[in-house]
């Protein structure tokens, strides 16, 4: 690729009527050649920058929260709802079952082993709402 020219991350919303845009040309810096037809984008593609970067960082750190925690200087609690909202963005839902598969995989104490000393740990570290504490008591 040419040094000199910008390049811009692809449009994928019109700015004038906000519909999806689609790729129709695709060009090769180093030959010239030019290939013209529709093209679809990734899914990654209509992130925006911010969640990308969060990806980047999630997938860097072998999605551990602490280690993203620390390097995006983030409380747990926004990382999980950034990691909801990139779920989201690509097109997923995000149910309770996530929640519980995600504090396995970060590694936590698993749910039904919580005593109620770190369930209430967790609520003053913002990492537990207080709802969630309370149906975690009721399973005990």
């Amino acid at each position: 690729m040419d040094k000199n020219i910008k390049v811009n991350p692809v449009l994928t919303t019109c700015p004038v009527c906000k519909h999806e845009l689609r790729v129709q040309k695709l060009h090769c810096d180093h030959c010239h050649t030019g290939i013209e037809g529709s093209f679809t984008l990734s899914k990654f593609n209509y992130l925006e920058t911010e969640k990308l970067y969060f990806i980047e960082v999630f997938i860097k750190n072998r999605g551990n929260i602490k280690q993203i925690e620390k390097e995006l200087n983030i409380s747990y609690p926004t990382v999980k709802k950034m990691l909801d909202e990139v779920i989201l963005g690509l097109g997923y839902s995000v149910t309770e079952d996530d929640e519980v598969f995600q504090r396995t995989v970060e590694k936590e104490e698993p749910v039904q082993k919580n005593t109620k000393a770190s369930i209430l740990e967790k609520i003053e570290k913002g990492e537990l709402s207080v709802q969630d504490a309370l149906d975690l008591l009721k399973k005990k």
